[in-house]
């Protein structure tokens, strides 16, 4: 089992790692389909809101305890070795975790489109049970 020490230190490492991906998706050197697996796992990773919220009981962490790292593995694989090294320096030095809008409006339309299916499920429930 993890210790504490171990366990802040792979937090810390993921949150370098993210940042490190929000600048391969927008390095040109970086592959194109690992400019665009990092710019996904990056823009939901560093989004201000979540798409599954962390109220939700078990749900709520499954993307930041899985889904998030999984992303990371997967973009870092695809990420040229000598770039992620100068990717994850360059994220090390950043003072400031930058923040995702597109990861924003992702989560938002995603909400706004389930909100509309649900309704839509609800109406087309009340119909039928009449």
């Amino acid at each position: 089992m993890m210790g504490l020490d171990a366990i802040r230190a792979w937090a810390r490492a993921i949150k370098r790692d993210v940042v490190a991906l929000w600048i391969a998706a927008r390095d040109g050197r970086t592959p194109m389909l690992a400019k665009f697996t990092a710019g996904a796992v990056a823009a939901y990773a560093l989004s201000p809101i979540d798409l599954i919220p962390d109220f939700i009981p078990v749900l709520g962490y499954l993307d930041d305890l899985l889904i998030v790292p999984v992303g990371i593995m997967l973009a870092v694989k695809l990420i040229p070795a000598s770039l992620m090294i100068e990717f994850r320096a360059a994220a090390s030095e950043r003072t400031e975790r930058p923040v995702s809008r597109g990861g924003l409006a992702f989560v938002v339309i995603v909400w706004i489109a389930a909100a509309a299916m649900t309704v839509n499920w609800l109406i087309g429930w009340a119909a039928n049970s009449r």
